[in-house]
């Protein structure tokens, strides 16, 4: 069995610096964390995404958190109890992608791409063809393929995948309207659950952020770019200020608490 992290309890990550740290396995460098997958029904980490490999030879493999043996923020490197060996054999993203990628797949093949077509006449496809380059149909041509058909391909998606990547820099709408947007998410290093979304509500209040728990009830929409989640604006513009160079207290959680109240969490 794997052994679990040995970490300080309830130490919360940014998820940002996360995305900077090199993975070191039993016998040596591996690659870096490039992105972090994340249910969004649990709201926890499933997988570190690490690109392994050389700067022209990059191979993302998904890593689960149970494979870590340390996080280590002073050096930020993240050290796993597998080899090299056993990392590159990790399962590639494409077995497991997130919602984002799913649906850009999908809309691409909404559309028939063709062979070259050779003519090589001015303003034509044959010009795309002659540099090198993709010919298309017309935009708004769809594929004969069924949808059923092409969903047949997504079997390996999940549909409560997401990247953490993908959604910083979402809108973030309260029950009446929009606040804010999503800078960054904090994680908690020893059950891998994200503790909360940091929100920059600079838009509205100048130099302002503000930490939102994501309640079971967020939903996010990708197609929007929106996290939507079940508190007021007035609610999330009178939370406590979060300060990204003070660490997280039990105090300051013991405010947000009496502050959201504990539906909220």
């Amino acid at each position: 069995m794997v052994p679990l992290l040995h970490l300080a309890p309830g130490m919360l990550r940014s998820a940002k610096s996360l995305q900077r740290y090199r993975v070191i396995a039993r016998d040596g460098d591996v690659g870096s964390v490039s992105d972090l997958y994340f249910d969004d029904n649990r709201w926890t980490l499933r997988y570190l995404v690490v690109d392994t490999g050389g700067a022209w030879t990059k191979h993302p493999v998904l890593i689960s958190p149970i494979a870590l043996l340390e996080a280590d923020g002073s050096t930020q490197i993240f050290h796993l109890a597998l080899t090299r060996a056993e990392v590159t054999k990790s399962p590639g993203i494409e077995l497991d992608e997130p919602v984002s990628l799913q649906h850009q797949r999908d809309h691409s093949l909404d559309y028939e791409w063709g062979e070259h077509s050779g003519q090589g006449e001015s303003g034509n496809q044959g010009d795309l063809a002659y540099m090198g380059l993709p010919t298309y149909a017309p935009a708004g041509t769809p594929k004969s393929r069924s949808r059923a058909a092409r969903a047949s391909d997504e079997t390996n998606g999940d549909p409560h995948l997401r990247s953490i990547q993908e959604i910083t820099g979402y809108h973030v709408e309260g029950r009446d309207g929009e606040i804010g947007h999503v800078a960054d998410v904090l994680v908690d290093d020893e059950t891998w659950v994200i503790r909360y979304l940091v929100l920059d509500t600079s838009n509205w209040w100048f130099g302002r952020k503000v930490l939102v728990p994501p309640h079971r009830e967020s939903q996010i929409d990708w197609a929007d770019r929106k996290i939507h989640v079940d508190l007021t604006r007035e609610a999330i513009k009178n939370s406590p200020e979060w300060k990204a160079d003070e660490p997280v207290s039990r105090e300051y959680e013991r405010l947000l608490e009496e502050h959201y109240g504990r539906d909220a969490f």
